[in-house]
C-alpha cells in the first residue's frame, strides 16, 4: 500500500481525495493546510490526520506520497517541501507557473530519488488513448499537424468563489494556465517537445479580472510538427474543447475533449462523454460512430469525474512501487508549461518564445 496525504483542501481536492479512497494499493492518511481549522474540517469529512506542519505530517503519518492541490503558485514550493520531506509528489495541473520551476521541481525529485508526476487525467479518455495508440502504431505516418479549440465561459460567481482565481499573483494567469493544460498537455503527448511557441491573449469581456480570459498561439515541435491553439472563457454557455492531429499520410484523428459545459470542481459535473470526433484512416472511419456509442454508453457506468482521477492515481502508485516511470512525468508536465509560458511571453513581447 502507498499512503498518500493531501496538500491543501479546496474544492478539487475532494476529487482526489475520493480517488484515493476507491484507488488499488492506496490509502488516504493526511492532509496538510496552513489553515488549521480548514484542514481539522477536511480531515473529519474523509477520517483522516490534519497537519499544519508538512514536515511534521510526513514523518508522524508516515506519508509515502502525498497529491498537491494547492494554487498554481503554490505548487513549486510545496513540491519542494514535500520531496524534501521523503515524499513522492502528484501535483495538480499545471505543474508550475514557470519553466524554470518546473525544471527545479525536477531536478529536486532526481536528487531526492523521488516520483515527480502532474495530473493529465485525459489522457486516460479511450478517445485519447485510441489517438495516441493510432500516433505510436503509425497510422497517421508522422504527426505533423496539431489543433486546439477550445471555448468555454466562466463568469463573475465562477471568479469569485475562490480569492485567488482572476489574479496575476495569485492564479498565475487566466484560460491558459487554468482551463487549457489538459488540451495542452495532449496536444505534446500526440506531438512531442514544443520547440518554439507565438501567441497573442487578451480580457475580451471579463471586466473584473485581471488575467487573460482569450488566447491565440502557434507552435513549432521539435520533431517539425506545428500546431494552432484558440482557447477562450469568452463563449456562452460553454461549448466544446477539441484536439485534432493529422498526419503526414493524409490521415487525421480528433477528441472532443469536453462538450456542452466545461467541468468547475465542486460545482458542475461532467456534462458530456469524451469521444472522437474526427478519424480519417483509412479502413477505421466507420469506427467512429461504433466508439462513440460505446463511449456513450461508458460514461454511464462510472463516476465520470472520479474515475479518470483514479485511473492516473493507480498508475502512479504502481510507478512508486515498481521503480517505474509514471505517465505524464514531471518532464512531459513541464512541456506543458512551455505551451503557457511561451504564450504569454510571447503575447507580451510580440516575439516568439524559443526553447
Amino acid at each position: 500500500m502507498v499512503r498518500y496525504a493531501i496538500i491543501g483542501y479546496g474544492k478539487i481536492a475532494h476529487v482526489h481525495a475520493k480517488a484515493i479512497k476507491e484507488a488499488k494499493d492506496s490509502e488516504l492518511v493526511a492532509v496538510w493546510g496552513r489553515n488549521k481549522e480548514k484542514a481539522e474540517i477536511f480531515a473529519k469529512k474523509w477520517e483522516i490526520l490534519p497537519f499544519t506542519d508538512m514536515q511534521k505530517m510526513i514523518a508522524e503519518a508516515k506519508v509515502d506520497a502525498v497529491v498537491i492541490t494547492t494554487p498554481h503558485p503554490a505548487h513549486k514550493e510545496n513540491t519542494l517541501e514535500a520531496l524534501k520531506g521523503g515524499a513522492h509528489v502528484l501535483v495538480e495541473k499545471p505543474m508550475a507557473v514557470t519553466v524554470a520551476d518546473c525544471q527545479e521541481m525536477i531536478d529536486c525529485a532526481k536528487q531526492e530519488k523521488k516520483k515527480l508526476a502532474v495530473i493529465s487525467q485525459r489522457r486516460w479518455f479511450p478517445s485519447s488513448q485510441r489517438i495516441h495508440e493510432a500516433i505510436e502504431d503509425g497510422k497517421l505516418g508522422k504527426p505533423m499537424i496539431g489543433q486546439i479549440t477550445m471555448l468555454g465561459w466562466r463568469d463573475e460567481k465562477y471568479y469569485n468563489s475562490d480569492p485567488w482565481r482572476g489574479k496575476w499573483d495569485k492564479e498565475g494567469g487566466g484560460v491558459l494556465i487554468n482551463q487549457a493544460p489538459h488540451q495542452l498537455d495532449l496536444l505534446h503527448w500526440f506531438l512531442g517537445p514544443v520547440k518554439e511557441v507565438y501567441a497573442q491573449w487578451d480580457n475580451i469581456n471579463h471586466p473584473y479580472i485581471e488575467v487573460e480570459d482569450t488566447a491565440v498561439g502557434t507552435v513549432r515541435f521539435a520533431s517539425g510538427a506545428i500546431a494552432s491553439i484558440l482557447v477562450s472563457n469568452s463563449q456562452k454557455p460553454g461549448i466544446f474543447a477539441k484536439v485534432h492531429v493529422h498526419g503526414s499520410n493524409a490521415y487525421s484523428a480528433g477528441v472532443q475533449t469536453d462538450g456542452g459545459a466545461m467541468f468547475i470542481a465542486g460545482t458542475t459535473g461532467v456534462t458530456e462523454p469524451p469521444y472522437n470526433d474526427l478519424w480519417t484512416v483509412e479502413g477505421e472511419q466507420g469506427m467512429l460512430d461504433v466508439w462513440k456509442m460505446e463511449d456513450f454508453a461508458f460514461f454511464k457506468t462510472i463516476d465520470p469525474v472520479g474515475h479518470f482521477f483514479r485511473l492516473q492515481l493507480e498508475d502512479f502508485t504502481q510507478a512508486i512501487l515498481n521503480d517505474t516511470t509514471p505517465s505524464s512525468s514531471g518532464e512531459e508536465g513541464m512541456e506543458t508549461v512551455k505551451l503557457i509560458e511561451g504564450m504569454y511571453v510571447s503575447g507580451r513581447t510580440g516575439k516568439p518564445v524559443r526553447y
